[in-house]
């Protein structure tokens, strides 16, 4: 143990963390004000104070606690002789011992909650009794007894009952103290015995339950539970603990064997693999600024240290994801599913971001403000502050939105592309739209599923993609909506093998598969569920892209999953499933994305479907699609054609998007409505019904087909006109289509990418290229030079280098790593990729 901790302690120091952390002794009255201030920061945070619960923008959410409070009191009263909440029934469902102890610090948060003029519950003894009472009873019937306990979900009991038990002593601690003095340390030496993912009753950080969002959590949950026992040495344990978050991840030195957390280029990951920004990401950030703003002024902690690294994390790991106030799909793991909508999340980073500009100083502050602001204002469907955690919460947000001096502005330029390689997503952005591109590799799961979320995945990273509009609602167009209505197998951008999967359920009659008795141990929770079952790999390593300015490029070699590739290892009755093949890259221009695919089909000889785009519209609104033959001839859809370009429209919702065919070859056009069940893709959804026009645009691959090649352009807010000339004689022009290279160039932009995928040496447009890699080159003329980017898009090379065929020219700028030389034939350029982890390398050459 003490190993761990020192090598815990000396990642902090390389890291530059130790400082946040106090260093000489302080006298026990330091240290007891210490832990009042934590104890009076973390009521204020929940609670609100005067000051914050006086403005009239404050009143919704005092309405909303108090409205909870009374719910959960009536609920009380009307409870059986058994039951502490009617109907609430206990002892088998864990998310029911949940509940009870949310409801119980719902209403404990009413009585601590000021107001002008209080609430007749503020302050209310006799209520504030009944609570702790309900504590006591839960503990003595169903929460003290460890042998009868940690059933179901690991996290309710080694995090959810605790947040909610832990802040309810901490908001009740003048009654208790009075009223059940022992309570509070009882409930303590509970919580820790049920930490059994840890070790001696404390957190494990070798455990992979206690990591990135889960880890900040629990250690959470142990600072104030170390100021309610007047533990400073549990306070400052956990705060060491919570600090590992902040470290950003080094996949070839990883502290613990843990993947999760925040990565150099932005991404983030939970579950090991899973792209998690919109989930956990958003968990985590919640929490660490929480956690921030409780240590203020307590001594424990130099928190504004770590305020930069906060910041960090919103700029560049979260600002990318939001689109017009929309949080991306494309990391939110499971939680595509459920009904709560991209607006809604980016109500927890918002109240982050609030919270955080208050935290910090000088330019940084004033950047945050004018974030949060944007934030406001920049969805169709702009969040409600309400809905944030904290009171004070939403009187800064009140006080940022009243204040005219602070201009609404986006962290993002107005043109951006992000690779984010470390968890195989891509952002590109520009003023009309965003493109979000899922890929997935042997480091990075395909989908995530679990407990019944996300019931139909396959294909969710297999190249999926999401084409956002600017200025429309995108609950219209996207969201459990969109997953709902369109076809697993359809979804824009994916090439699968036509067949009929079984979700978890169907197969397995219950939300996981179970065999506990197979070698590699079955259960819920368990190494092998996450690894086959609830979000398997990728098995190939090809999965990466490069950035030159805002403009970028990404490749994908489409692969089985780990369960089909290791069907050997599994038991008989696990069933797996083998994938279609294709070679995948896509070029991110300013008005085109053009994809280029190939070796598409299926070596099993099944038929596949290659889903070029795939957007929903409302039953009533009027939509459109028209085109052009390849002989010129125009067609109206839906229907089939050797087609050279087409145009969608939503005219009621002033949407459009055009295709252009860069190769030849028959599109299916289909157009219809669909009518289906939102719990189709969740099983704890409404049963409600989902009516959507969907649009698919495909190349269809019957049965028995060589492997073929596609080529197409995406053009975002695209006029008819504007297809035409693409369509005839437009900037772009396909340079190779093959599984060793895709290359395209853009006469327009001067601009031509190219992405390699064998050892051999590549040819094309004066460039050589050697092995795998990414490629963009830009020539802007002699007095600008000549621009250059280079990635490893396999993460394992030691080099990446291109050779620019013609006149030899010198490095005027280099990023470090990057070397040029001259050479017979031109210039070599050579960027050292070892251990870069998917990093763009750029130099202008003159």
């Amino acid at each position: 143990m003490e190993i761990a901790r020192r090598t815990l302690l000396s990642a902090l120091s390389a890291a530059g963390l130790l400082a946040v952390i106090p260093t000489g002794r302080v006298s026990a009255a330091e240290s007891a004000a210490g832990q009042d201030r934590l104890l009076a920061n973390t009521e204020a945070l929940f609670a609100g104070t005067d000051a914050s619960n006086s403005r009239t923008e404050v009143a919704p959410r005092l309405e909303a606690i108090l409205a909870a409070a009374r719910t959960n009191l009536k609920s009380m009263d009307e409870a059986g002789a058994d039951e502490l909440f009617a109907g609430l029934e206990l002892g088998t469902d864990d998310a029911n011992l949940y509940t009870a102890y949310l409801r119980l610090y719902e209403i404990a948060l009413a009585t601590r909650t000021p107001g002008a003029p209080p609430s007749d519950l503020y302050d209310d003894t006799a209520v504030q009794r009944r609570v702790i009472d309900g504590l006591v009873w839960l503990h003595e019937h169903y929460y003290g007894d460890q042998s009868g306990g940690y059933y179901g979900n690991w996290f309710n009991w080694e995090i959810g009952i605790s947040q909610y038990l832990t802040r309810t002593l901490l908001l009740l601690r003048g009654q208790v103290a009075e009223y059940q003095p022992d309570l509070t340390a009882t409930s303590v030496d509970s919580m820790d015995a049920y930490l059994r993912n840890g070790v001696d009753g404390d957190v494990d950080l070798d455990s992979r339950f206690h990591t990135g969002a889960n880890l900040a959590d629990i250690t959470t949950n142990r600072i104030l539970q170390g100021a309610l026992l007047g533990d400073e040495a549990r306070i400052q344990k956990a705060l060491t603990d919570q600090l590992t978050v902040f470290v950003t991840v080094d996949p070839y030195h990883l502290q613990h064997g843990v993947t999760d957390g925040h990565y150099a280029d932005g991404s983030f990951i939970q579950h090991a693999s899973v792209a998690y920004t919109g989930s956990y990401g958003k968990g985590l950030l919640s929490r660490v600024v929480q956690t921030l703003t409780i240590l203020e002024g307590s001594g424990f902690a130099h928190g504004e240290e770590l305020v930069p690294t906060v910041h960090g994390w919103v700029a560049n790991g979260f600002a990318p994801l939001i689109f017009e106030g929309w949080m991306m799909e494309m990391v939110k793991g499971r939680a595509v599913s459920r009904t709560a909508t991209g607006y809604t999340d980016v109500a927890v980073v918002a109240e982050a971001v609030v919270d955080l500009a208050f935290l910090a100083t000088g330019d940084r502050a004033a950047r945050l403000k004018s974030y949060a602001k944007h934030l406001s204002s920049a969805g169709a469907a702009a969040f409600d502050p309400a809905t944030f955690v904290s009171p004070v919460s939403v009187a800064r947000h009140a006080e940022i939105e009243g204040d005219p001096s602070i201009p609404a502005e986006d962290l993002n330029p107005a043109a951006r592309s992000v690779a984010f390689n470390a968890m195989d997503r891509t952002v590109h952005r520009r003023p009309g739209y965003a493109f979000a591109l899922a890929r997935n590799s042997d480091r990075i799961s395909k989908y995530e599923y679990m407990s019944g979320e996300n019931l139909m995945p396959w294909f969710q990273g297999d190249g999926a993609h999401h084409l956002y509009l600017a200025g429309q609602d995108q609950r219209q167009a996207f969201g459990v909506d969109y997953y709902t209505a369109v076809s697993p197998y359809r979804l824009a951008g994916v090439t699968a093998p036509v067949e009929r999967r079984g979700t978890v359920p169907e197969l397995y009659g219950q939300p996981y598969y179970d065999n506990p008795d197979h070698p590699l141990n079955f259960t819920p929770s368990s190494e092998s569920q996450n690894t086959y079952v609830y979000f398997p790999r990728g098995t190939a390593g090809h999965s990466g892209g490069a950035v030159l300015g805002a403009y970028g490029t990404a490749s994908l070699v489409q692969s089985d999953d780990v369960a089909y590739e290791e069907r050997e290892l599994l038991p008989d009755d696990f069933v797996t499933y083998r994938n279609a093949r294709a070679t995948k890259s896509w070029f991110l221009f300013d008005d085109e994305i053009v994809v280029l695919a190939a070796g598409v089909g299926d070596g099993a000889g099944r038929a596949v479907t290659t889903t070029a785009d795939a957007r929903i519209a409302g039953p009533d609104d009027r939509v459109t699609v028209t085109g052009a033959l390849r002989d010129g001839s125009t067609w109206t859809g839906p229907g089939t054609g050797e087609l050279r370009w087409l145009h969608w429209a939503n005219t009621t919702r002033g949407e459009t998007v055009g295709y252009v065919f860069l190769e030849t070859g028959e599109v299916t056009v289909r157009l219809e409505e669909v009518t289906r069940s939102l719990r189709v893709v969740r099983t704890a959804n409404p049963d409600t019904e989902v009516t959507r026009q969907v649009l698919d645009i495909s190349f269809e691959s019957p049965a028995g087909a060589e492997p073929g090649a596609l080529a197409y352009a995406l053009v975002p807010n695209a006029k008819s006109a504007q297809l035409r000339s693409l369509g005839r004689t437009g900037p772009l022009k396909v340079l190779a289509n093959t599984t060793r290279m895709q290359a395209v160039t853009h006469r327009g932009l001067g601009l031509t990418a190219a992405n390699t995928f064998t050892r051999h040496r590549h040819d094309t447009a004066g460039l050589q290229i050697d092995g795998a890699a990414s490629v963009l080159v830009r020539r802007l003329g002699h007095r600008s030079g000549t621009q250059v980017a280079l990635s490893d898009p396999t993460m394992g090379r030691d080099s990446v280098a291109v050779l620019l065929r013609g006149r030899r020219l010198d490095a005027v700028v280099a990023d470090p790593g990057v070397r040029v030389r001259r050479v017979p034939g031109g210039t070599l350029v050579e960027a050292r990729t070892r251990h870069a982890y998917g990093k763009s390398f750029t130099v202008t050459l003159r």
